[in-house]
């Protein structure tokens, strides 16, 4: 079976002023479909750098990348961004929702902003599905204001899974949340990884997160080490 990702050589580099430093030293990944990979380590070890380039919102300067079998290496900004729109979805620890949207035009928006939206209808029956499955039923009207922290991340969620994408990519995604809504997250996105075979990668400080993980990496001065699987 071929990997869903696949690095290789990733070396990122960034010029400050007359310096050049680098946040990432020939790395090398391989993730394979369906997995529930975390990433952990220090501040400034190239977590967020490394998350980036395999969400398409920055590029390397050295290496290839191989994401669900096409090239991306060499797109160009405008060719990632619909890749992105395509085969990837994001969680953040800030949630990331837009205030003025209710629950359900929030889940639906990477969907709504496509070059070739679905039908209207059909959309929204999947934005109805998907909120029920995450327990956000109730709160499809709401602002996101009007919710917890926890319930925030349910709607994240929902959205990064909405355009069912070949990848979830979560960013410290309990950050913000307290023990038991962690719990309850972490639950959450093992069983879509489960039921749905949704590849999760994270990049994590909780050890709960990384306690679940069926693969633990780490990554320290831009190099990535191998953890033993769970």
């Amino acid at each position: 079976m071929s990997h869903l990702l696949d690095l290789k050589g990733i070396e990122k580099h960034y010029e400050l002023g007359k310096t050049t430093v680098t946040a990432l030293r020939g790395v090398d990944l391989q993730v394979e479909r369906g997995e529930f990979t975390v990433v952990t380590g220090p501040s400034g070890s190239g977590k967020t750098t490394l998350l980036n380039i395999i969400g398409c919102l920055d590029r390397a300067s050295k290496g290839s990348y191989v994401l669900d079998g096409v090239d991306v290496s060499e797109r160009d900004f405008d060719d990632l961004a619909e890749v992105r729109n395509q085969k990837i979805g994001f969680i953040f620890q800030s949630f990331n929702l837009i205030p003025v949207l209710d629950v359900a035009e929030n889940i639906e928006f990477p969907c709504a902003v496509r070059k070739n939206p679905e039908d209207a209808k059909k959309l929204r029956a999947r934005v109805n599905a998907l909120a029920k499955r995450v327990g956000l039923e109730p709160y499809l009207r709401h602002k996101p204001d009007e919710l917890s922290g926890g319930q925030r991340q349910r709607v994240a969620i929902a959205r990064a899974l909405i355009t069912e994408p070949r990848l979830v990519l979560a960013d410290e995604p309990t950050a913000n949340l307290d023990s038991t809504t962690s719990e309850a997250i972490i639950d959450l996105m093992l069983e879509l990884n489960k039921e749905q075979g949704v590849t999760f990668l994270f990049s994590t400080h909780d050890p709960r997160v990384v306690k679940h993980a069926k693969r633990a990496l780490q990554i320290q001065d831009g190099k990535i080490h191998d953890g033993a699987g769970h």
